[in-house]
């Protein structure tokens, strides 16, 4: 493993000023618009400004099949999304991550919200968990402004809001579940977290790191990388953003968490660490609902139409 290049499995170069070159260009697609005739389309999305200053923004989802205006039927549950990556790759406007919020909303159904946050190491933890409080922050400005989001307003159920992160997403809606504790969200209420393949590590290996250590498409040179890219400078693996086991005052506040769901794959070299997070949340108190599959990867559900399709149905379970 001497000779593998972490940089070069990333397609990814590092430049003097601390920045990122990203060779791969992946196919964008635009957002719907609000008043376009969806004609076969299961969703319609726009894009809204979060914060013009660190140049954060929101797609937001709706399914094409909308319910009745009638106030007897239930509003759809919100779900604000966090994309994987790696910290520092992907967006929301990529056409992987935009079909896969149009199908979560249209088969939840539900609005979603998915938060285009800051990159690593342009913008280096806690600079996520930030942009994802934000986004929490906005969801609650709409409940409350009379002039809020149309979408939001007519359809939304503020009491019934999910944070949901696929594998750095995992680890954002986490933390942003913390953090947010201290804030009076009201009308808003966090129902519970929907943790997809949790990106979370640490110094000590785990056997299943170990095991899969040169894993074909997330080698242990690769996680170790994106944890240099993404935490703050002079810190390691042991900080409590990357390895949520370590000791602090933020652990008393993971006893209040919502519901939890928590996804992964036995072919995951992190699946030991999710799994020992689940043992942990239980540990405090936290209800949890765990769906370990013995067979896949991490990231398996970008690739895998039949993997996305079986986490969505366990969403709209859980939602």
């Amino acid at each position: 493993m001497s000779k593998f290049d972490p940089y070069e499995h990333l397609k990814v170069a590092l430049n003097p000023d601390g920045s990122l070159t990203r060779y791969i260009r992946l196919p964008t697609t635009p957002a719907t618009g609000e008043n376009t005739q969806l004609v076969g389309q299961s969703a319609a999305s726009k894009d809204v400004v979060l914060s013009e200053e660190k140049k954060t923004w929101l797609r937001i989802y709706r399914p094409a099949k909308l319910p009745s205006n009638d106030k007897s039927i239930a509003r759809l549950p919100i779900i604000i999304y966090f994309h994987a990556g790696g910290w520092i790759q992907l967006s929301v406007e990529q056409t992987v991550i935009h079909e896969s919020c149009n199908l979560l909303s249209s088969e939840v159904p539900a609005i979603v919200v998915a938060v285009e946050f800051r990159l690593a190491p342009e913008s280096r933890l806690p600079a996520q968990y930030e942009d994802a409080t934000d986004a929490i922050l906005w969801v609650k400005d709409q409940a409350v402004n009379e002039n809020g989001d149309r979408w939001m307003k007519e359809f939304g159920d503020f009491s019934r809001c999910y944070l949901y992160g696929v594998s750095c997403g995992a680890n954002i809606a986490f933390n942003a579940a913390l953090q947010v504790q201290d804030m009076n969200l009201e009308p808003v209420a966090i129902a519970g977290l929907v943790m997809n393949q949790p990106f979370f590590g640490g110094k000590q290996r785990t056997k299943s790191e170990l095991k899969l250590a040169t894993d074909p498409y997330f080698p242990l040179p690769v996680i170790d990388l994106l944890w240099e890219l993404a935490l703050p400078k002079g810190t390691d693996r042991d900080h409590r953003y990357c390895n949520p086991f370590v000791d602090g005052a933020y652990k008393e506040k993971i006893k209040s968490l919502g519901r939890c769901l928590v996804i992964g794959f036995g072919g995951d070299p992190l699946i030991e660490r999710q799994q020992d997070f689940v043992q942990m949340l239980v540990l405090q108190g936290v209800l949890v609902e765990a769906r370990f599959d013995d067979v896949g990867f991490h990231g398996i559900d970008m690739i895998d139409t039949r993997r996305a399709a079986a986490i969505i149905n366990f969403i709209k379970e859980f939602v």
